[in-house]
Order: structure tokens, then sequence, then C-alpha cells
């Protein structure tokens, strides 16, 4: 029985998990710098909250198609142990299945809600994607609300603002991880259904309980090899 892999290792996997503990670092150190403009110097840090926010967004979504890549997510497997491994194959497919028509109707919608502040076109259609709406209204010039404006990101002004500058960050940078973090969970899913075909796992979430069965297992192997 495979129930989970051990965690990927290799150059993305440490770029993933060097983002997400950078994300929590940063929403940890801007809050704290907040509290002690607060207390301290009774003073207040405007943009703090919304870039907190922003990060914990970030946090979350990122870290959701990273989990999946990781089994690190909650599930149920009581009635996937009652059934040969076979079943439960099928069953983890049949689960990656759903999950991916979901993550893909999640990654339109985040494409579409994201594309106008990019001045880029949305798509057509309710549920899946059948064009591109040419007529919508670009949104590009909508800025978030007490960020400033950071010099890096001064080239988005020519090339979605025609040549207006910003005041405040312009929500193009922020909501980018819509569609970014639904793109990741797509390919995780896709990732997590090609592991069950090759027979490396045999369900789309482990419980720790049946990680620590193959890891007895396969420490019995190596011991008889």
């Amino acid at each position: 029985m495979a129930g989970a892999k051990p965690g990927p290792t290799g150059l993305i996997n440490t770029l993933e998990e060097t983002l997400i503990a950078l994300l929590l670092g940063l929403m940890t150190l801007i809050t704290f710098a907040n509290v002690v403009a607060r207390f301290v110097f009774n003073s207040n840090i405007l943009w703090a909250l919304e870039l907190t926010v922003s990060l914990f967004a970030w946090l979350v979504l990122l870290g959701a198609s990273y989990a999946v890549k990781v089994h690190a997510h909650l599930g149920v497997d009581a009635i996937l142990n009652m059934v040969s491994p076979g079943a439960r194959r099928v069953i983890g497919l049949i689960s990656v299945g759903c999950c991916l028509v979901f993550s893909l109707l999640l990654l339109k919608g985040a494409y579409d809600y994201w594309a106008v502040f990019a001045d880029l076109p949305p798509t057509s259609g309710r549920w899946f994607p059948t064009g591109f709406d040419m007529k919508a209204r670009s949104q590009s010039f909508y800025e978030v609300q007490d960020v400033p404006m950071v010099a890096l990101f001064g080239f988005l002004e020519d090339l979605i603002n025609y040549g207006d500058s910003y005041e405040k960050l312009p929500k193009v940078v922020p909501y980018v991880v819509l569609p970014l973090s639904m793109l990741l969970m797509v390919l995780r899913f896709v990732q997590a259904g090609l592991q069950i075909l090759r027979g490396d796992v045999d369900r789309l979430v482990a419980s720790h309980e049946v990680e620590d069965e193959i890891a007895e297992v396969q420490a019995q192997r190596g011991e008889h090899d």
C-alpha cells in the first residue's frame, strides 16, 4: 500500500518553502513594527494593515497548492482503508478529477477577476471559457487604498496605465496571486493524479497513521533487503 511519499525536494520545492516562510516573516515583522509605532511612538504605519492582509492572502493561496503537492491537506480515509488497493486508486482518481474540475473553475474566475486590472480581456462563457470578451472595460487604473506605489513596478505605468502615474500600488500587483495560485493548484492536482496512476500513492490525501504504516513497511523491507 502506498499512502503518501516523503516530501519533495529540489530547487522548486526550496523556492516555494522559502517564499511561504518569507511571507509569514514579513507579516510578523510589519505587524510588530506597527505595534511599536502605535504604543511607543504614538504613531501609525498607514499601509501596514492592508499590506498584511495582502500578504496573508498570498500565504493562504500559495500554501494551499503547496499543501496539495506534499499531501498535507486534511482528509478522511476510513472508507479507503476498508477497500482493496485497486479500489483505493479508482477512488483517488475520481477525487482528483473532481478537484481538477473545481480548480479549473476557480482558475477561470480568478483570471477573469484579475485580467481587467491588468488591461487584459477576461474570458467569455459562464462556466468554461468560450473565448475572450474584448469589450470588457479595463480597470488597470484601479489602485489599492493605502499601500504606496513602489518604484519596482514603475514599468506598469507605461505598460497598462497609458503613461499615467500611480500614487498607490495598482491592484494588478497584489491580485496576480489569484490566477497564479489557481494555476499552481491545477498543476498540483495533475501531478497527484499522475502519482496515483503510476502507483506511487493510492489516495489524494493520506492520514498521518497511514504515513506511519508506510514508513514502517518500508523500513521492514529495507531490513530484509
